[in-house]
C-alpha cells in the first residue's frame, strides 16, 4: 500500500508542479502552453437544477438569473414560451435565446449564457480514501484523476475498487440513447487499485458515478444466507468459507447450483461459474478459491437484479459533504 500512495503522491506532485509553473499570461517556464480546443461533447452541458445567468447587451431589463425547471427549460422575460436549456452547451443556449428575441422583439441581439451553479455533473468517491465526498466537477475526467481529487487510497485501504454506473445517469450523453435498462439499473465494475494507479485502467467517469475504494479486500455474498454482504478476505478464502463466514445458508436452500460472478479484467462484463455444494462436500470436486470483488450468489434471481442489489448498497454509502471541483 506504500507502494501505490507513493505512485498517487508522484501524480498529485506532477499536476500542482505543472499549475504552480504556470504564468498569469499562460506560459510554462516563458514558453507559451497552447490552449486545448475541447470537442463539443466535452463541454459541460446544462443540466437539471442548474442555475444560469443570461446577459443580452444593451438590454439590461432582459439580463436575469434563472434555474432550469424540472422540465429541463427556462422562462425569459418577453418570450412567450419556455426554452429547453437541459443538455445544451452554454453557447448554444445563447445562440437559441438570441435567435427567441431575434424573431419577435430584437434586431440583433448579443447574448451571453453562464452556468452560475452546477449541480447535474456529480461524482461520489466513498470507502478508504482521505476525502471521501461528493463532488461537483464541470469537466471530463478519469479514475486516477478523480481518486487523485479524493486525496487517495488511505492506509486502510485495501486491492480493489468498485465504480457503481447507473443506466441513465447521463441523459445528454449520446451512448446511452439505446440503454435497454431500467431506471434502477446498474453496472457494477471492479479493479485492481494497483491497476488505476499505474494508470493501466482509463475509465473516463460519468455524471452520478460512484466510486467505493474498499477498505479491505472482499467478497461479496448474496441471496439464501444467514448474513447477506461483504465478507473480509485477510487471507485466501475459498467458496465454502465464505458462506460460512455469511453465517450459513438458509433452510432448504438449493446446494446444487451456488453461482460465482466474476469479472473479467478491465471490463464491466462478469463471468458465471456455477458450483454444486453437495459435490464439493462430498469432495469430488474442489473447493474453489474466491477472487477479491467475486460475487457469490446462493440465489434464482437474475444477475442483473443481483448486481443492482449491490450497487444501491454502495451508492446508499454516499457522505453528505460535497466539494464543487473547477477546471
Amino acid at each position: 500500500m506504500l507502494y501505490l500512495r507513493s505512485i498517487l503522491l508522484g501524480v498529485l506532485s506532477l499536476i500542482t508542479l505543472t499549475v504552480s509553473s504556470l504564468g498569469q499570461d499562460g506560459t510554462l517556464n516563458g514558453s507559451a502552453v497552447p490552449t486545448p480546443v475541447p470537442f463539443e461533447s466535452d463541454r459541460y452541458r446544462i443540466g437539471l437544477q442548474d442555475t444560469i445567468e443570461v446577459q443580452v447587451f444593451g438590454q439590461p431589463q432582459l439580463s436575469q438569473r434563472v434555474r432550469v425547471n424540472a422540465n429541463g427549460t427556462i422562462n425569459l422575460f418577453r418570450l412567450p414560451e419556455p426554452l429547453i436549456a437541459v443538455c445544451k452547451t452554454e453557447r448554444e443556449l445563447a445562440n437559441d435565446i438570441a435567435d427567441a428575441y431575434r424573431k419577435d422583439y430584437l434586431r440583433n441581439p448579443e447574448v451571453n449564457v453562464t452556468t452560475v451553479e452546477q449541480f447535474s455533473q456529480s461524482y461520489s468517491v466513498i470507502g478508504a480514501v482521505e476525502k471521501p465526498a461528493a463532488y461537483f466537477i464541470t469537466r471530463r475526467l478519469r479514475l486516477l484523476e478523480l481518486l487523485a481529487i479524493a486525496g487517495g487510497p488511505s492506509k486502510e485501504a485495501g486491492s480493489g475498487v468498485l465504480v457503481a454506473r447507473r443506466a441513465n445517469a447521463s441523459v445528454c450523453d449520446p451512448r446511452n440513447a439505446n440503454d435497454d435498462d431500467d431506471d434502477e439499473g446498474l453496472t457494477l465494475m471492479s479493479y485492481k487499485l494497483r491497476d488505476i494507479l499505474e494508470n493501466r485502467v482509463d475509465l473516463v467517469m460519468r455524471a452520478g458515478d460512484t466510486v467505493s475504494v474498499l477498505p479491505a479486500d472482499v467478497v461479496f455474498v448474496y441471496g439464501n444466507v444467514n448474513k447477506q454482504g461483504q465478507v473480509t478476505m485477510r487471507e485466501p478464502i475459498t467458496l465454502t468459507q465464505a458462506l460460512a463466514s455469511a453465517e450459513g445458508l438458509k433452510p432448504a436452500t438449493k446446494k446444487d447450483e451456488v453461482r460465482v460472478f466474476r469479472q473479467k479484467p478491465g471490463e464491466a462484463e462478469r463471468i458465471e461459474m456455477t458450483f454444486n455444494l453437495k459435490d464439493i462436500d462430498s469432495g469430488k470436486v474442489r473447493d474453489p478459491f474466491l477472487e477479491p470483488n467475486d460475487i457469490v450468489a446462493v440465489s434464482e434471481d437474475k444477475a442483473k437484479s443481483i448486481l443492482n442489489a449491490i450497487g444501491r448498497s454502495l451508492t446508499q454509502g454516499v457522505g453528505t459533504i460535497f466539494y464543487r471541483v473547477t477546471p
